[in-house]
C-alpha cells in the first residue's frame, strides 16, 4: 500500500520508540504537520521558539539515551535549532533533526529562505543529507538513526517540502536487532590497565555522564582500588553525597579543596567523561580512560591507556584484575579529611540568613524541598555553580547544559522530562537571564498542562559576567538585567506563582510550588553574591 513520505517517516520513527517531535509549525513542514494530524502514535510538541524544541529533544535523549526529534521549516527555523542542537552535540545525546527544504526544483536557487543546510548543519551533526528522491527515505533515516544511537550523535534530514506529499511504494522497517552484552575484549587484555592500577599509591576516578550504568561498579573499585572520585558537571547526581572517598564535582563550582588532592594523583581513572578541567588537574598523573568513541574522548587529554568500551562493561572487569590490591591508608584519610573539612563548610554556606537570600541558603532550601528521586534541570550561569557547589544530593537526576553550557536550557529540558516521566516529580532551576530567553515557553508548559516547577534565583544580573568582569578588573556593561514581575508573568501565562518574602518561609514556599498540580514557579528575590572562586 503506497504511503506518503511524510506517512513513511512517521511509521519509521515509530519502529524507534520515538513518541514526540518537538518543533514550530512552518511552510515547508506543513506536509510532515499532516501526517502528524492523521495519527496517535507520534504526538508534535509545538514550542515557542526552534532553540527551545532542540533543548527539549537534547534534554529528551539525555535522560532516556534514546534517539529524540526536532523539527523546523528551512531558514530561519532551521538556524534556530542550532543553539539546541550545538547542547546535544557536546553532551553527545542521540538526536535527529528533520528540517523543510525548498521544493525540489528551487534547490541551489535564489528561492526565499533557502540555504545549503548540509553545510549549515555541519558543526553538530555527524551525519546530514537531503533527501532527494521519495524512495530514499527509509534508506535515509535508517542511516541516520543508527549513526545517532551508535555514536550518540546529532545526525540531520532536510526533505524538500514538495517530497512530503509524494507517495511511495517503500515500507518503514525496524533496525537491526543488536545483541548486547559481548565485550570486544577479555580480562586478559586488561592486565596493562591492571599493572599500572596497581603501581598507584594515590589514584583517583573522575566520572562523567556516561558513567550513569556503573555507579555502584565505580563505587566498589574506590573502595579496592583506594581511590577517592569527583565528578564532572554531567556527573553531578551520579553518587549520593554519603558515599565514601566522594568529593564532589570539580573545576569551577566544584568542592574548592578536591583540586589539593586531585593535583596531588599519580594515576586518574576517566569513567564515561572526556572532560578535563584544566587548571585543576595533575601535571604527573598517568591516565586511563574508558569511552565507548575513545577516537574523540582522548582529545586534549594526555591519556596514556585507553580502553574502548562501555564503563558499566570495563569496571566490573578491573575488580578482578586488581582483586587483592592492597590500598593506600594514607591518602585514603587524606581523603576523608578533605571531604569531612568540605561538608562542615558546606553546612555553613548554606544557612546563611541574609534577605534577599544568598544563593547558597536558596541551594539549601531546595535541597531540603524536592523528593529523593526528583529530576532536577539546572540552567547555565551563577545557578550553575552555586547548585554544583552547595547542592548535596541524596538520588536525584541532574540535568545541565554539561559542554555546551547555553543559558535557557533549564525550562525546554524540564517541559520534555515531564513528558517522558509525567510519574516524577521535576523542578527546573533557573536564573533570571537564562529564563528570560525562553520566557514565552512558559506557555508551553500551559498548553499541556505539566506539573513541573520553576524555581527563579532573581538577581537583577547576569551575575556569573558580572563577577568575571569584576575579577579582571574592567568595566561592566551589559550585565544588569531589565526583569518582569515573575509572578504576574507567570500568572498570565496560566501558572501559579509565588514569591518568597523572607528566609526563614524558604522551604514553605518551595514545598507549596511542588505541592500545586500543575505549573508553579517560585520568584526568590537574590543576593549579588560574588562566586568565591571566579578568576
Amino acid at each position: 500500500m503506497r504511503k506518503t513520505v511524510a506517512e513513511v517517516i512517521l511509521d519509521q520513527l515509530s519502529y524507534y520508540g520515538v513518541k514526540r517531535i518537538y518543533g514550530v509549525t512552518g511552510d515547508t513542514i506543513i506536509g510532515l504537520l499532516d501526517a502528524l494530524a492523521k495519527q496517535d502514535q507520534i504526538e508534535f510538541i509545538a514550542v515557542k521558539h526552534e532553540s527551545v524544541a532542540a533543548f527539549m529533544a537534547s534534554a529528551e535523549a539525555k535522560l532516556t539515551g534514546n534517539l529524540a526529534v526536532c523539527t523546523s521549516t528551512m531558514g530561519p527555523g532551521a538556524t534556530n535549532l542550532l543553539n539546541g542542537l550545538g547542547d546535544a552535540y557536546a553532551d553527545r545525546a542521540p538526536v535527529l533533526a528533520i528540517t523543510g527544504q525548498a521544493p525540489l526544483n528551487k534547490i541551489g536557487t535564489n528561492f526565499q529562505q533557502y540555504v545549503d543546510q548540509q553545510e549549515l548543519f555541519k558543526p553538530f551533526a555527524t551525519y546530514s543529507a537531503n533527501l532527494a528522491s521519495e524512495d530514499a527515505i527509509v534508506e535515509l533515516l535508517q542511516k541516520a538513526t543508527q549513526i545517532s544511537l551508535q555514536q550518540r550523535a546529532v545526525t540531520h534530514l532536510s526533505i524538500p517540502k514538495d517530497l512530503f506529499e509524494k507517495e511511495t511504494e517503500v515500507e518503514a522497517r525496524p533496525l537491526p536487532q543488536v545483541i548486547e552484552g559481548a565485550e570486544t575484549f577479555q580480562r586478559d587484555d586488561l592486565e596493562k590497565v591492571a599493572s599500572l592500577m596497581k603501581t598507584s599509591k594515590k589514584p583517583m576516578i573522575l566520572a562523567g555522564a556516561g558513567a550513569w550504568k556503573a555507579t555502584e561498579a565505580i563505587e566498589g573499585l574506590a573502595k579496592l582500588w583506594g581511590a577517592g572520585i569527583i565528578t564532572s558537571f554531567g556527573g553531578k547526581g551520579l553518587f549520593e553525597e554519603t558515599t565514601p572517598y566522594l568529593l564532589q564535582g570539580i573545576g569551577e563550582g566544584g568542592n574548592p579543596h578536591a583540586p589539593k588532592v586531585f593535583k596531588d594523583a599519580d594515576v586518574v581513572l576517566l569513567a564515561g567523561v572526556s572532560w578535563w578541567p584544566e587548571g585543576y588537574v595533575p601535571e604527573k598523573a598517568r591516565i586511563i580512560q574508558i569511552d565507548t568513541h575513545i577516537e574523540s574522548a582522548t582529545s586534549g587529554i594526555p591519556v596514556e591507556l585507553a580502553i574502548k568500551g562501555k564503563t558499566e562493561q570495563v569496571v566490573p572487569l578491573l575488580h578482578e584484575t586488581i582483586a587483592g590490591h592492597e590500598p593506600n591508608t594514607d591518602w585514603l584519610n587524606s581523603i576523608e579529611q578533605i571531604k569531612t573539612k568540605w561538608a562542615i563548610e558546606n553546612e555553613q554556606e548554606g544557612k546563611a540568613t541574609d534577605y534577599p537570600l544568598h544563593p547558597s541558603r536558596i541551594v539549601r532550601g531546595i535541597e531540603k524541598s524536592v523528593a529523593k528521586n526528583a529530576i532536577l534541570t539546572i540552567d547555565t550561569g551563577d545557578v550553575t555553580v552555586w547548585m554544583n557547589r552547595n547542592f548535596r544530593q541524596s538520588n536525584q537526576n541532574i540535568f545541565f547544559s554539561g559542554y555546551w553550557r547555553s543559558m535557557g536550557f533549564g525550562l525546554p529540558a524540564a517541559i520534555a522530562a515531564k513528558m517522558e516521566k509525567p510519574e516524577e516529580q521535576v523542578v527546573a532551576i533557573v536564573g533570571d537571564g537564562g529564563l528570560e530567553m525562553v520566557l514565552a515557553d512558559l506557555l508551553t508548559a500551559t498548553r499541556y498542562n505539566l506539573d513541573i516547577t520553576v524555581i527563579v534565583f532573581n538577581n537583577g544580573s547576569l551575575q556569573m559576567e558580572s563577577d568575571k568582569i569584576q575579577a579582571a578588573g574592567l568595566k561592566e556593561i551589559g550585565t544588569k538585567l531589565t526583569n518582569p514581575d515573575f509572578v504576574k508573568i507567570a500568572e498570565a501565562c496560566g501558572w501559579k506563582a509565588f514569591r518568597v518574602h523572607d528566609e526563614d518561609k524558604l522551604e514553605s514556599v518551595i514545598q507549596s510550588a511542588i505541592a500545586y498540580a500543575g505549573p508553579s514557579l517560585v520568584d526568590i528575590p537574590t543576593a549579588q553574591a560574588f562566586f568565591p572562586e571566579t578568576e
